[in-house]
């Protein structure tokens, strides 16, 4: 490329600043003038030459721009004609001559009159170049032409003839739509060739925001289209079946679903999965089988209480009337629900703890439920878990198989119809797991407040809040739930109940209870406490008080067929006919013998349905040192037995006991009631004590029973199940009690009229045991 030479020219013009508005060389347009500065600037034109300066102004808003606020690169223009309109304004027609530049202000006032310079390039650039240039810009407008649809073809067509560089690129800014400034950019460059390259420039960027704009327009375009298409698709269809007698069809299902979740108010995630169904269900031809599936899962979607819940009572006096009318005792767990609700009503944010009441059958747990949901103002519902050995029962099925359902969970959450109910999982201990899965790994999610509030059934794909609601379980013993499962729950245990329990249970919610359902009233039954509790003593024998209510039924039943075939008003139940109405007494109580005997002491048991004593025989037989166990006992029980043995060996000095028993005698220890499995430690201190008798001659005192698990240092370790084996050792007569020394602070949970009157002995050693259990000990 050449150098080129420029040759300046200078001039002095009246000068018009545009609003919005830039004036090209080369270019013919109209504009309205109103501003009298203005008119007077084109007056000044039209008396001598007829050229006016153009130039944009920086604020378009501006009435009277000043100096500062006028670009100063412009349009030398040619004032071609003047059109006087109505009013003040004038229209104008003007020619573009040669771009230049403001050099100074000569005059501001009435009108502006500016000295501008007008550089005019001598072209001597490289001709190929050049018509590159003019190539790449003509090639580029029309793309532009042609993506934008804003610009005559006819102006593309004229390009094209025009040799000038200078003019093609002057028309081709004036006839794109740009901003000011970019136009202004434009205008302000000087040298023809960098003014090509800045005008590609832009022309490319439009370019490429054109065709986003058509590919977005395509798109729109062609889902109104897909839409349109639907929509006749879906008239066709009504109509076909409107002449087939199916008026609605699936299509009026639809829409009926579609009413239901518009009024839901569901979750964002659960509203995006119905609408994905329902379309789905839309394409399905009438009676298609996976239509029927489609329609039982958004069944159970708009059935389940996404946002739904029940407003809690918070008054700890109501809750605490209700709790203490509907049971008597249960004080830990009353005590428990009346701390959560008082935390509720500090906080009125509290997740649902997960209680786990442990107990013997019988003894309340799942009554209690009830009551705690009727306090609380929350939904009841149960879920069963004994013999629950398939994952999918609690998880759900995947909907991939015939037949699949959503789990016990979220079909008690249906059932409660609220997502804060009362949820109680009974039997939680009976679960059991095959090949299907292991229900009670499923449960760790449900029971972990910290997971369970985006708890995801396999049916439904839906995560749902379970942090809301309270959960209950009930279990008769902690051996066979996993550990983790456990560590998610608060454990409270419940004790079987004494007899003092039972009579009180008896006598205000059972007999009332089993009254009202065999027709009879206080009028018609006389049963005074006393019988009741022999009722308690001799037919029946448990933890809780179930087999207790059958009696009393039963008993009832008896009494309204006397009042039916003998015409009497009124019968009375005691002591002296019982017999006649229940039979003979099926239990006996294993009293405290008459005198003090050697080689027998007595223990005390746990089982399932309270404690109990057991008397412990020992023989001793010349022999060889044969030891003999009988009684169905348990290894844990003989281990027991050779622990004691060897305690006794070990200290036969101590306790005048020939050290050569174990070479000379044959000891034979027997449990009677030989059919009843018994195990366990805690009977490990009695058959201690009821050896060293047998061996040393000294009886045992018949007032005296004991627990606790032997060493073979003779230390006494502690036990389990403390009221249960006291409550049974009252019963019997037993005056003394022996029990290991850590077991001290259990006694605080016995009933204080059972307290006084025994005399407790906490023992860390045998030597303890014997010098409390053996009558006139020598040692």
């Amino acid at each position: 490329m050449a150098e080129n030479i420029k040759k300046k020219q200078k001039k002095q013009l009246p000068l018009l600043p545009l609003r919005g508005l830039t004036v090209f060389p080369f270019m013919t347009l109209y504009f309205d003038v109103g501003r009298d500065k203005s008119i007077k600037a084109l007056e000044e034109a039209m008396i001598n030459d007829q050229l006016i300066f153009l130039v944009a102004q920086k604020d378009a808003s501006a009435d009277s721009p000043s100096a500062d606020g006028i670009y100063s690169i412009g349009t030398i223009s040619k004032v071609k004609q003047l059109l006087k309109l109505q009013g003040d304004t004038i229209r104008v027609l003007v020619e573009g001559i040669n771009r230049a530049e403001i050099k100074k202000f000569v005059q501001d006032d009435p009108f502006f009159i500016a000295e501008v310079v007008e550089s005019k390039t001598e072209e001597d650039f490289d001709e190929n170049e050049v018509e590159a240039l003019k190539r790449r810009l003509i090639s580029a407008f029309e793309e532009y032409v042609k993506l934008s649809g804003k610009v005559s073809p006819d102006t593309a067509l004229s390009v094209v003839e025009i040799s000038n560089i200078s003019q093609v690129s002057d028309i081709i800014a004036n006839n794109i739509p740009l901003k000011v400034e970019q136009k202004q950019a434009i205008l302000s460059e000087f040298h023809p060739l960098r003014r090509v390259e800045k005008l590609l420039e832009i022309l490319y960027q439009e370019i490429e925001i054109l065709e986003i704009e058509k590919d977005i327009n395509t798109k729109v375009r062609k889902q109104i289209d897909k839409l349109q298409k639907e929509y006749y698709l879906r008239e066709q269809m009504k109509a076909i079946q409107t002449e087939l007698g199916d008026r609605e069809g699936v299509a009026g299902e639809v829409e009926e679903y579609r009413e239901k979740l518009k009024s839901a108010e569901l979750p964002e995630e659960v509203e995006k999965k119905v609408q994905k169904e329902l379309d789905r269900l839309l394409k399905m031809p009438q009676g298609s089988a996976e239509g029927g599936v489609i329609r039982t899962y958004l069944d159970w979607i708009f059935d389940l209480p996404w946002n739904k819940s029940t407003q809690e009572h918070i008054d700890l006096k109501s809750a605490e009337e209700i709790l203490e009318k509907d049971h008597y005792g249960l004080t830990k767990v009353k005590e428990r629900i009346i701390e959560y609700l008082a935390v509720q009503k500090l906080k009125n944010s509290l997740k649902g703890p997960i209680l786990c009441l442990v107990g013997p059958p019988g003894v309340g747990k799942t009554s209690i439920a009830k009551s705690i949901a009727k306090a609380l103002n929350r939904n009841y519902v149960r879920i069963s878990l004994g013999g629950v050995k398939d994952e999918s029962e609690i998880r759900g099925h995947r909907r991939t198989y015939v037949g699949s359902m959503p789990g016990r969970i979220i079909s008690a959450l249906k059932q409660a119809g609220s997502n804060n109910p009362l949820i109680l999982l009974d039997e939680i201990d009976k679960m059991s797991s095959d090949f299907r899965g292991d229900p009670a790994s499923a449960m760790l999610e449900v029971l972990d407040s910290e997971q369970n509030f985006a708890f995801r059934d396999h049916y439904m794909e839906l995560p749902f809040n379970l942090s809301n609601a309270l959960f209950l379980t009930t279990a008769n013993t902690l051996d066979t739930i996993p550990r983790p499962l456990l560590d998610r729950m608060e454990i409270i245990n419940l004790s079987s109940y004494t007899e003092e329990d039972k009579a009180n249970i008896a006598m205000k919610y059972l007999l009332p209870k089993q009254m009202k359902l065999h027709g009879l009233t206080s009028r018609n039954i006389r049963i005074d406490e006393g019988t009741v509790r022999d009722i308690i003593n001799y037919y029946t024998r448990e933890a809780g008080v179930r087999n207790l209510e059958r009696e009393i039924g039963s008993v009832c039943r008896k009494v309204a067929k006397i009042i039916v075939s003998e015409n009497k008003k009124s019968v009375t139940v005691n002591r002296n006919n019982l017999e006649k109405f229940l039979g003979v007494k099926r239990f006996r109580f294993d009293y405290a013998g008459e005198r003090d005997e050697i080689g027998i002491a007595r223990g005390l048991a746990w089982t399932p349905v309270g404690g109990d004593t057991l008397s412990i025989e020992v023989n001793l037989m010349q022999g060889k040192g044969k030891l003999e166990l009988t009684g169905h006992l348990g290894d844990v029980m003989k281990e027991s037995a050779k622990a004691a043995m060897s305690f006794i060996r070990s200290r036969c000095k101590e306790l005048n006991i020939n050290e050569q028993f174990h070479e000379e005698n044959d000891i034979h220890i027997h449990v009677p009631e030989g059919a009843i499995p018994k195990d366990g430690p805690s009977a490990g201190i009695t058959l201690a004590t009821a050896m060293v008798s047998a061996l040393s001659g000294v009886p045992v005192s018949r007032k005296v029973a004991m627990t606790g698990e032997i060493t073979l240092r003779g230390r006494v370790l502690p036990i389990g199940g403390l009221k249960e084996k006291v409550l049974a050792a009252h019963r019997a007569g037993i005056e003394t009690i022996i029990l290991p020394i850590d077991n001290k602070k259990d006694i605080e949970e016995i009933p204080q009229n059972v307290r006084k009157s025994l005399n407790f002995i906490c023992a860390s050693d045998m030597q303890t045991v014997l010098e409390n259990a053996l009558v006139h000990n020598k040692v």
